[in-house]
């Protein structure tokens, strides 16, 4: 089945219904259509075969899909190992994690979400043995390679002014900051989304957010984009060059402000450029022969920039000719709409870029700093790493980080907070470990070639050892025969076999007495020796097969060298001519020189290889330094992060202790444990805060323990 991944909306059951990050468990009626036919194929066979599933994109956004597809294609094997719904899975393969923000009434609330994969490699194998994946590189493909470019923006004055805004609006709900009314309820439950969705307009343009109060910008995004497009424009003049410009938000529609208008606009009031040259897809949405016309008009460069979302300008859209330039003015949410995306331009067939570009196509990523936009960019390269790692079972990370942002609920408050205001540390960490997951990738493969080539090694070192053996024994074999072979007039050998039992010489009494062994001796796979000829012995062996449900012996005739290697003339059959029958022991014997040079051929050829895999095996890893301080950058990194983001400490497991709140804790404390008695528990900044206040003590206790007695105890609304 063709475009398999429009099947990936799979039902399935979970107790985690409450936690982020899963999809919809609901699914849809038409892959259920699909596990039913399925089912039923599979039923008949009783295996799992049945189906092949055809896709570019099997993965597109999560892990969590993988668990779809082996439900689909794996059900027996899944049972075999007791994965049998997605929980038990989840419980093997994922990992949840835990975040914490302020609801409305100022309560600290504990988010879940499906973020970490673990075993990731055994998933890797798991996968692989169902799929067979081939990259554009595996089967040369001419294409351009993609060059990315990371374009930052600062933030506007409105853009500043708003984003303080969006860190209050996601500690407090207040829909009013967000110039919105307040929120309702069921608006609250999806707060963070809300946030995260502001975040994504006000990165794009203000006007998104407020058409009214706010107004254009010479540095927003609309106007570094028309610029860039605008020097490629006319960089590539000459040849026509195209370029694409992708936005998934603010997409244009007749009569109304919009991103893709206000770009089109800049182009050609502030950069010259026709209009007729800048369309939107959008344009020809209702008429499927007008987006032909409009894309073979791009194909010839008579549309050089053209606008659209991912869905409409991305698959199935064969525009690549003359493209020069890809724009990316927002981030779609999925690595696979990325990949769709840069697809248009990078694909056979991009004639200006291979000939006139370095075989390259630009790919421009507009972020503006303090925004989501370069986080979300990084994040959906990591997922694009470990994806293609996992596809092509190179996986060199055990455990998985897929991010905190997805379409369903946004991101999650701490990170969200985090990145707003400021906070680099964040991306910081993305970009570690994106270089940490490439180099494990790479020393994995250094350790798997450094394996494969010591097995080669050996290998080799074994059959040199054999084949000098040989060669000694053979070259023996060769100076006895020289030395006693005797020669006709025409320089042919003199055939003198003497067979036992047999008087006199007649060659063709002794072709019809070898007949004669052919077709009666049994040797039970023994060698008999029947005769002997220049000082060689000459052997029969008897070899049994079955054919028909009947044995059937065949006789194998050779000759043996003093090093009982054995010689042989048409594989050890004889002619049933007596005369060519008594020929074949010296015809034997005349293979011994062309033996003797094949095994001397095959170890030259061996011996060339030694060194080279000698060096690979001696070798060691010349990243390895690189990759340990990489790991410890990371680590403190990761430690200091968990001390800024986490509000709260859970603390399980250990003994209960009594913290008494009878200072004041200076700004550089927030982020350090308050020691106690036992120098265990630690309590966060905000709960220290209301401690003050209140003059009152906290106890902290383990789960599931008798509750404590507090003395002044805390606000009504703090959940501890």
């Amino acid at each position: 089945m063709d475009l398999s991944h429009k099947f990936k909306n799979l039902t399935f059951n979970t107790r985690h219904d409450r936690v982020a990050g899963l999809g919809n468990p609901e699914g849809s009626q038409r892959a259920l259509n699909m596990l039913f036919a399925i089912r039923t194929i599979q039923e008949r066979t009783g295996r799992d075969l049945g189906a092949t599933f055809l896709s570019g994109t099997t993965i597109s956004n999560s892990l969590t899909e993988l668990y779809l597809l082996f439900k689909y294609l794996r059900p027996q094997e899944m049972e075999r190992q007791n994965l049998k719904t997605f929980d038990a899975w989840a419980a093997v393969f994922a990992k949840k994690s835990i975040d914490y923000e302020f609801s409305v009434t100022n309560e600290i609330v504990q988010k879940e979400r499906f973020r970490y994969f673990i075993k990731v490699p055994e998933l890797a194998a798991f996968y692989s043995e169902i799929t067979d994946f081939r990259t554009a590189a595996d089967i040369g493909i001419d294409r351009p390679e993609k060059n990315e470019i990371l374009h930052n923006i600062p933030p506007t004055p409105d853009q500043t002014a708003f984003i303080d805004r969006l860190v209050q609006f996601a500690k407090t709900g207040d829909g009013e900051l967000l110039f919105r009314g307040k929120l309702t309820d069921r608006e609250d439950k999806a707060k963070m989304l809300i946030a995260t969705d502001y975040a994504r307009k006000m990165s794009l343009d203000m006007r998104m957010v407020d058409p009214t109060r706010f107004g254009d910008h010479v540095d927003n995004k609309a106007s570094h984009c028309a610029r860039m497009i605008a020097d490629y424009y006319y960089k590539y003049d000459r040849h026509k060059g195209t370029q694409f410009v992708f936005s998934d938000l603010s997409t244009y529609k007749a009569g109304e402000w919009n991103v893709y208008s206000e770009v089109k606009r800049k182009l050609v009031e502030d950069h010259g450029i026709p209009a007729h040259e800048v369309r939107f897809i959008q344009e020809a949405a209702s008429s499927e022969s007008m987006r032909k016309r409009m894309i073979g008009e791009m194909q010839e460069g008579r549309i050089r920039v053209m606008f659209g979302s991912t869905e409409m300008l991305g698959t199935g859209v064969n525009a690549q000719k003359k493209c020069v330039a890809i724009h990316h003015l927002d981030c779609p949410w999925r690595p696979s709409d990325l990949t769709q995306r840069d697809g248009r331009g990078i694909r056979t067939g991009n004639e200006v870029a291979k000939y006139y570009a370095d075989n390259k196509v630009d790919v421009i990523l507009y972020a503006v700093e303090k925004s989501l936009d370069a986080y979300k960019f990084g994040l959906l390269h990591n997922k694009q790493l470990f994806i293609q790692q996992l596809k092509s079972n190179n996986m060199g990370a055990r455990t998985i980080d897929e991010g905190a942002m997805d379409e369903k609920t946004g991101m999650n408050f701490s990170e969200y907070v985090a990145i707003l205001s400021g906070n680099t540390e964040l991306l910081e960490k993305a970009r570690l470990e994106k270089k940490i997951t490439t180099l494990e990738s790479e020393r994995q493969a250094f350790v798997r070639g450094k394996s494969s080539s010591r097995y080669k090694l050996d290998d080799i070192l074994e059959k040199v050892e054999k084949n000098s053996g040989l060669i000694e024994r053979i070259g023996k074999d060769l100076e006895n025969f020289k030395s006693r072979v005797q020669l006709n007039e025409d320089g042919s050998y003199k055939n003198p076999i003497q067979l036992d039992g047999v008087q006199g010489g007649d060659i063709k009494f002794i072709g019809k007495h070898l007949n004669h062994i052919a077709d009666t001796a049994r040797t039970v796979n023994e060698f008999d020796k029947i005769g002997s000829l220049y000082g060689f012995d000459l052997l029969v062996k008897s070899e049994t097969s079955m054919k028909d449900g009947f044995d059937m012996v065949q006789n194998r005739f050779y000759v043996r060298g003093e090093g009982d290697y054995l010689y042989q003339y048409n594989y050890g059959n004889l002619a049933t001519d007596p005369r060519l029958a008594a020929q074949n022991f010296i015809n034997a014997l005349g293979t011994i020189e062309p033996t003797l040079e094949k095994f001397q051929q095959e170890n030259e050829k061996l011996t060339k290889d030694i060194p080279i895999l000698r060096e690979v095996v001696d070798s060691t890893w010349r990243k390895e330094p690189e990759l340990s301080i990489l790991r410890s950058e990371l680590t403190d990194l990761d430690r200091k992060i968990q001390l800024s983001l986490k509000p709260i400490e859970e603390n399980e497991g250990q003994p209960v202790n009594e913290v008494t709140a009878d200072k004041k804790q200076s700004p550089e404390d927030n982020r350090q444990p308050l020691q106690t008695n036992s120098g265990q528990p630690y309590i966060p900044a905000r709960l220290r805060e209301i401690a003050d206040n209140s003059g009152g003590r906290f106890v902290i206790g383990t789960v599931g323990s008798s509750p404590p007695k507090v003395e002044n105890p805390a606000p009504k609304g703090i959940k501890l």
